[in-house]
């Protein structure tokens, strides 16, 4: 059975966050908000945690996983950024924005798009989640909490628990999060476009 942590949205406790870090670090799967929906994620390069969370989804292997990364120099580690492509991510991060990009070398290759090497990664403009990424010092893989058949993003923890408590680690309660997913923003070979329009402002990604 899972753990479930009520974290504050604004002060995240420092005493729950090394908690949950140290349940990631074990191999846990943790159910975490960020600035768009609810998001269930793992440590990076954790096969058999990223098999169970595709399992909990029901997704294919063609279905990629986002990195979550604390800042933008973290971005860089794990893609490959031009200037054109820093300069549009500082100006939106941190942020509901999904950037698709090369993947480096850091990236395990299962997480890349098998033909394009490409990887989606995003900066959250969430207290807690940012709180998560910087003591566990590495992007964690994550996807949005949709559960099979529904449409809409699972937001209110009291809900869902009993959905997940036997098939995750850790649920962190972190107040009620929206249905609306982040914007998706491809940026390959300074060539820009929205993929998915969703969160926030696009408009400074656009006539690029």
């Amino acid at each position: 059975m899972s753990q479930f942590f009520q974290i504050h949205p604004d002060n995240p406790q420092s005493r729950l966050i090394k908690q949950a870090v140290d349940i990631i670090l074990s191999g846990g799967i943790v159910v975490y908000p960020t600035d768009s929906a609810y998001a269930i994620g793992c440590r990076l390069g954790d096969k058999r945690a990223a098999e169970a969370i595709r399992s909990i989804r029901r997704l294919d292997d063609k279905h990629n996983f986002t990195l979550m990364c604390r800042d933008l120099s973290e971005i860089a580690t794990y893609a490959r950024v031009d200037n054109v492509a820093y300069r549009l991510i500082k100006s939106h991060t941190p942020g509901p924005y999904t950037f698709i990009l090369r993947g480096t070398s850091e990236v395990p290759r299962r997480l890349m798009h098998a033909k394009r090497k490409t990887i989606g990664l995003r900066v959250p403009n969430n207290a807690i989640a940012l709180a998560l990424l910087e003591e566990l010092g590495e992007p964690m893989m994550s996807v949005t909490l949709i559960m099979p058949g529904d449409e809409l993003p699972l937001t209110d923890p009291y809900e869902f628990r009993g959905q997940l408590e036997h098939a995750t680690d850790l649920i962190i309660d972190g107040g009620y999060c929206g249905i609306e997913p982040s914007s998706v923003i491809s940026m390959l070979d300074s060539d820009v476009s929205i993929v998915r329009q969703g969160l926030g402002d696009t408009s400074g990604f656009e006539c690029l």
